[in-house]
């Protein structure tokens, strides 16, 4: 039963592997067709209205970008960094009520919290453990 567990554990990191190759793949896809079309930018000097259009089209990017980390290290941080920049991307592109800004600033500021809390919790166990690793000595 153990030998069945490692390979079905070996097939999900290959697959995890799979997947982040493609949010590559798609991330550098996306960045080449962002600067390749200069159009935007000659559009960006006569309407700023466009420029909600290509700050979506960034924050796709980032949130890949911080997708593909989690993937590769998937950690607390990396998830809260994540989640951090959807609710930004949000609260910044969409176009929302006061109410909903309002419920979007407390969600960043509970998350950021959250991961200085995680992240506080993890430094206390390393020094715990390695204090610990030192009396047994």
């Amino acid at each position: 039963m153990g030998k069945f567990k490692k390979n079905i554990q070996k097939i999900g990191e290959i697959l995890e592997l799979i997947v982040a190759v493609l949010v590559l793949a798609g991330i550098i896809l996306s960045v080449c067709s962002l600067v390749k079309d200069f159009a935007i930018f000659r559009t960006l000097l006569d309407d700023t209205a466009s420029f909600r259009t290509y700050l979506d089209d960034i924050f796709v990017i980032v949130i890949g970008i911080e997708f593909l980390q989690m993937f590769c290290r998937p950690n607390s941080d990396n998830i809260m960094e994540v989640l951090i920049f959807l609710v930004a991307r949000h609260m910044i592109v969409s176009t929302t009520t006061p109410y909903e800004d309002f419920v979007s600033v407390i969600s960043i500021i509970l998350l950021c919290v959250l991961r200085r809390h995680l992240h506080n919790t993890r430094e206390k166990d390393k020094t715990k453990t390695e204090a610990e690793g030192e009396e047994v000595i």
